[in-house]
């Protein structure tokens, strides 16, 4: 019994050692990078914008999708209305807090789904799209810190690993610039290290928003990494940031655009 129960100390002592493998000053600094890769972007109280998505599958013609975003990124708020294609329009998603809806407009139903649904056929899933200030020490661990180059550019390369369900994925490698912050490749990985996903981020645009100057990423593309060939490309536009009505975020608005 004692045997076991030192094998056991001894498993424990190491599954610890696993999940910190940096000292608690370098995971500061990695989230305090985190948190600016999140502050330099214009996203900051309310606003809009649409998402254009092209799925490329082998064997398959490109797929068109298309979705309006409201956001409200200080109060999990969010409502996700489908535009195209028209066989699909009118579908949706709704976030208040930890609860989140999809929105079936034939049958005029709500059914709770998860932050780590995918839009229509796509490899971009919700929690792609929210913009949550808070979501990087609530929700991971840092795994590992270095320095390295992407192209032409210096990066801090930062793998963190989730602590909570929240996530998609149990752990996501990010290559940020040095200069500013901005995420220029992710790859996230299954709980057993398989790499599921890359994302690549080659297009930031500067926008100012009142009165300060902040980046959205208005072009990235999501290789699926376990189909080959299958990948998804996004574009955001006609971005805004006035207020937005209380209104829009709830199921009646949802159900009144059809």
């Amino acid at each position: 019994m004692k045997k076991i129960l030192t094998i056991l100390a001894a498993a424990a002592l190491l599954t610890a050692a696993a999940a910190a493998q940096v000292s608690a000053d370098v995971a500061e600094k990695c989230f305090k990078i985190m948190d600016e890769s999140r502050e330099v972007q214009a996203y900051h109280g309310d606003y809009s914008a649409t998402i254009s998505l092209v799925v490329e599958k082998p064997g398959k013609p490109k797929e068109n999708l298309q979705y309006k975003i409201f956001e409200r990124t200080d109060g999990k708020l969010m409502t996700i209305v489908q535009l195209f294609p028209e066989a699909d329009k009118g579908k949706g998603y709704l976030r208040n807090d930890d609860n989140i809806w999809s929105y079936d407009p034939i049958s005029r139903k709500f059914t709770h789904t998860s932050i780590k649904e995918a839009l229509g056929d796509s490899d971009v899933k919700l929690d792609d799209i929210e913009q949550n200030d808070k979501y990087w020490r609530d929700n991971y661990d840092v795994f590992s810190y270095e320095e390295g180059t992407l192209g032409k550019y210096p990066v801090d390369i930062i793998v963190l690993t989730a602590k909570t369900k929240e996530p998609s994925y149990a752990k996501t490698k990010f290559y940020l610039r040095k200069d500013i912050p901005l995420v220029l490749k992710q790859e996230d990985f299954s709980g057993s290290d398989r790499l599921m996903r890359t994302t690549l981020v080659p297009k930031w645009s500067k926008v100012v928003v009142r009165g300060k100057t902040g980046y959205v990423a208005t072009q990235a593309i999501l290789r699926d990494e376990l189909n080959k060939g299958e990948q998804t490309q996004q574009v955001i536009s006609d971005l805004t940031f006035d207020s937005l009505p209380d209104k829009i975020f709830t199921k009646a608005y949802l159900e009144g655009l059809n």
